[in-house]
């Protein structure tokens, strides 16, 4: 244990974390979304070491504790030079954390054009009940309407059912397909209504 204490405090010393975003937490009827911190680390390897979590993604799920950690640290490093990144999900009424959801500068999965990507995942006994359209409805709204964002953009997996149902609930388009390490993906990008 003091070997992964040790772990997780050299990641934050590299990151060299700055003040955490400008904004207020996010809230919905059932749902707190607000920056990630160190303290989820426990929950983000109770989330991605789940092979059914990630069987749109690589199917490679998490080994160990300081990869979840290094997820976390790429988060809060996000938040240093974005402004913004994923948010953690919990439950108002539970206190529960949930998954994560929101928006992050995405640089990679395209490889065209850099955008701001709309994600979520959540642990699996939290599948199913609605939660990741909520987030999803709020990281929208707080992307076009405080942020001022131009367009959003968001990727699933063709055969992705649920979270393909989700975006397009949402009300974002789908605009085209692309191929992102050998899996053909579905590409929705929404353009700022309120602009």
């Amino acid at each position: 244990m003091n070997e992964f204490i040790v772990y997780i405090v050299a990641i934050i010393l590299t990151v060299k974390i700055a003040p955490i975003m400008d904004f207020q937490h996010i809230e919905t009827k059932r749902l707190l979304l607000r920056p990630v911190t160190t303290a989820d680390v426990h929950d983000f390897f109770e989330l991605d070491s789940n092979p059914k979590v990630h069987v749109f993604l690589e199917k490679k799920p998490v080994k160990s504790i300081e990869e979840s950690a290094q997820m976390v640290a790429d988060i809060l490093q996000q938040y240093k030079t974005n402004g913004l990144g994923r948010l953690a999900i919990i439950n108002k009424k539970t206190n529960e954390f949930i998954g994560w959801a929101g928006l992050k500068y995405e640089k990679i999965l395209r490889k065209e054009f850099n955008y701001y990507d709309l994600g979520y995942r959540l642990k699996e006994q939290f599948w199913g009940k609605g939660y990741a359209t909520e987030a999803a409805i709020a990281s929208l709204d707080y992307g076009f309407k405080d942020l001022k964002l131009k367009e959003i953009g968001a990727a699933a997996d063709v055969d992705h059912l649920a979270s393909n149902a989700i975006l397009k609930k949402i009300g974002m388009p789908v605009s085209g397909t692309f191929t992102y390490k050998n899996e053909l993906c579905n590409w929705y990008n929404l353009k700022n209504p309120y602009l």
